[in-house]
């Protein structure tokens, strides 16, 4: 599994980068997939952001943004985990999800 480090400063930033890469790892067309989100809920409180990009054949490749370690996981149609990008940058749900 793939490690790296990326600034983002928002939640747009943040979902165009989710999309980029899951796009150039399984070397789909940009734009071409609908990408969903929906946000994680633990004890009630936000804890991420669980992203969907819904591919051809009904395939799903997905990625979860971890609020509390500020990383994202990305995992492949069969659950495998195949990136981990940590962000540098102040990122808050509260602040980016309106």
């Amino acid at each position: 599994m793939l490690a790296r480090f990326q600034q983002i400063n928002n939640l747009d930033e943040l979902r165009e980068y989710v999309n980029e890469t899951l796009c150039n790892y399984y070397e789909l067309q940009m734009d071409a997939f609908q990408l969903t989100e929906h946000v994680l809920r633990r004890g009630g409180k936000p804890c991420g952001i669980y992203f969907c990009l819904h591919g051809p054949r009904a395939v799903k490749f997905t990625a979860i943004w971890e609020i509390e370690r500020n990383q994202v996981l990305f995992y492949g149609s069969s659950g495998e985990r195949f990136l981990k990008t940590q962000l540098t940058g102040p990122l808050a749900l509260e602040k980016t999800a309106a």
